[in-house]
């Protein structure tokens, strides 16, 4: 697996804008306060043409500009490591003009971003064989006051923090938080035009549901457990909506990264953001029955953004019927994905997690 070098004050982090640019309120207002606190810490910003564009159908431009910029960003030496400007809704149609094998002949940079950047991370990892992180966009680092979560991801990012092991490999940490906000997006405390950098509120106390090999089938309330598992395994998997467009296409080689890492195994840690609680069981379905989830070592779920019950069915076992067949420990509601906060997470690392009552720990090896 490669990965991007550690970057340090004075390098270039470009802004590439592949899904939605900052077009509108409240996020051009972030993005340039984003741009601010980057070049405040000593870093070189380097917006592209279409970090503020607004000009295309679910992303900032045309699939082939979208591309475009991304693909000299990567494999630009002006830039050091490259965090995108946002999610959106069609950046799997900019994958028919990227060129992958550019891409794994280019040196390794640290890309940034999450939800509709799975379309780019996802076949980083499995195709090119190189790391990136799935973690807040740009427009995140804006805020008048950053989350504890937001300045981990920070600091994972720009290569702050990092433990030596006993190998001479770095490894990165993250950990779950006390509190969620609720209603990401669409609620109360949702980005306004009216204050535009407003922190996140995260108020509702987190909770994890446990699934365990060993539990009898009962899905457990993590505050009641006073138990403690681990298990290890290559981190694969995103956005659950993007993940089931990729799958079968020529953007995705899950088969080679399993067949690259059987020794490790995978740890697939998913979440969604459209996909109601039907589309989410349809999209395990699918994916269970295309074999990526063969040698996997343990499920994260995310904390699905539309995930309320319908017709007696709910979050969890709209995934449950299909994770515990493999007979590995399931942790969901995790600090994964759309509702915030997140725990960054580096795609591809050699993960060491440990859960232990309703706390949860993840080690990332660069190996």
């Amino acid at each position: 697996m490669r990965y991007g070098k550690m970057i340090k004050p004075g390098d270039a982090i470009g802004l590439p804008a592949p899904s939605f640019g900052a077009s509108t309120e409240p996020y051009v207002t972030r993005v340039n306060a984003a741009i601010q606190r980057l070049r405040e810490m000593g870093y070189a910003v380097k917006p592209g043409p279409n970090t503020f564009a607004g000009e295309g159908v679910g992303i900032s431009n045309t699939p082939e500009k979208c591309a475009a910029e991304l693909q000299e960003m990567w494999e630009s030496k002006e830039t050091d490591a490259l965090l995108s400007v946002g999610g959106g809704e069609l950046m799997c149609e900019i994958l028919n003009h990227m060129d992958f094998d550019r891409i794994t002949r280019a040196d390794a940079k640290w890309y940034m971003g999450y939800s509709d950047n799975t379309n780019f991370l996802f076949p980083l990892a499995t195709i090119c064989d190189t790391a990136g992180i799935y973690g807040p966009c740009a427009s995140e680092f804006g805020l008048r006051s950053l989350h504890e979560s937001q300045t981990d991801a920070l600091d994972l990012f720009l290569g702050k923090h990092a433990e030596i092991a006993e190998d001479g490999t770095s490894v990165f940490s993250v950990h779950s938080y006390e509190t969620y906000e609720p209603n990401n997006l669409t609620g109360d405390h949702a980005p306004s035009e009216e204050d535009p950098l407003a922190p996140m509120n995260a108020t509702e106390p987190r909770i994890h549901k446990l699934y365990l090999p060993d539990s009898d089938d009962l899905l457990m309330d993590a505050r009641d457990w006073t138990g403690e598992i681990s298990f290890s395994g290559r981190l694969l998997g995103g956005c659950m909506d993007c993940l089931v467009n990729l799958m079968g296409t020529g953007f995705e080689d899950v088969a080679m990264f399993r067949s690259r890492y059987a020794k490790d195994g995978v740890i697939w840690f998913l979440e969604a953001c459209d996909l109601n609680v039907f589309s989410i069981r349809r999209a395990m379905w699918e994916m269970d029955s295309a074999g990526w989830f063969h040698g996997c070592k343990g499920f994260l779920f995310g904390r699905h953004l539309n995930g309320a019950p319908m017709m007696n069915l709910d979050a969890y076992e709209a995934v449950l019927p299909y994770a515990k067949k493999y007979h590995v420990p399931v942790i969901m509601d995790t600090d994964i994905g759309h509702v915030s906060p997140m725990m960054p997470l580096i795609v591809g690392s050699l993960a060491h997690v440990r859960a232990f009552g309703n706390e949860l720990e993840i080690q990332m090896h660069l190996v």
